[in-house]
């Protein structure tokens, strides 16, 4: 990937409209890696056989969310609240803070009934590694562990991990709510060009599975 380059818009935004749908970009940085981050693979994509209902858990209250920890990936990460700018898109944390995340706060706090969007940078303009630079790494079946401001933590069980194409980013499944307790996690991914940056998104879908 040569160097030089702007940030792109890669990511729909999320408009709270009962739940999201999308309309306009989220900005993540498009770095310089010489190798593309990790993708996802074919196994850890939904599947009808792969795909059960998750164990009943209560929803939490609303209660902003804290500290991102993914183990199995090495992320333990401090979580900022962002919005909406004037066109619609959805802010993503600055890109001086590689390491941390950020909690659409106009939406769903993590643990209540509803999806829960957090987003992050895959790299730095100099091609540092940002907080979701292996989220395409995640498997099926890791657990995402996110403290809140009341002391809980919801504890999140990955359910599949997806990479689109940014021009045909499937909005209602990403963003839809099916009534549980759910959470995304979204970056940059796949292909680079110059030109237009990451030509994809990972997706990590998760479930609560349990509070501690």
């Amino acid at each position: 990937m040569a160097p030089g380059h702007q940030s792109r818009p890669l990511l729909p935004a999320v408009v709270p409209l009962g739940w999201a749908m999308a309309a306009g970009a989220v900005l993540l940085i498009s770095g310089v890696h010489d190798e593309e981050p990790p993708r996802p693979s074919a196994g850890q994509a939904f599947s009808a056989s792969a795909d059960p209902a998750p164990p009943a858990v209560r929803p939490l209250p609303p209660a902003d969310p804290v500290r991102l920890r993914i183990a199995t990936i090495g992320v333990n990460a401090p979580l900022t609240r962002v919005g909406l700018d004037a066109a619609g898109a959805l802010r993503t944390p600055p890109p001086g803070e590689p390491g941390l995340a950020g909690w659409y706060g106009d939406g769903i706090a993590p643990g209540s009934a509803g999806t829960a969007v957090v987003t992050g940078h895959v790299d730095t303009p100099a091609g540092d590694p940002g907080v979701f630079h292996d989220l395409g790494a995640l498997t099926t079946g890791a657990t995402i562990e996110i403290s809140r401001a009341d002391r809980r933590t919801a504890v999140f069980t990955v359910r599949a991990v997806e990479l689109y194409d940014k021009r045909r980013f499937p909005s209602r499944k990403v963003y839809g709510s099916s009534g549980r307790p759910e959470l995304r996690l979204i970056t940059c991914g796949g292909g680079y060009t110059e030109d237009t940056g990451y030509l994809g998104n990972v997706v990590v879908y998760a479930t609560l599975t349990a509070v501690t």
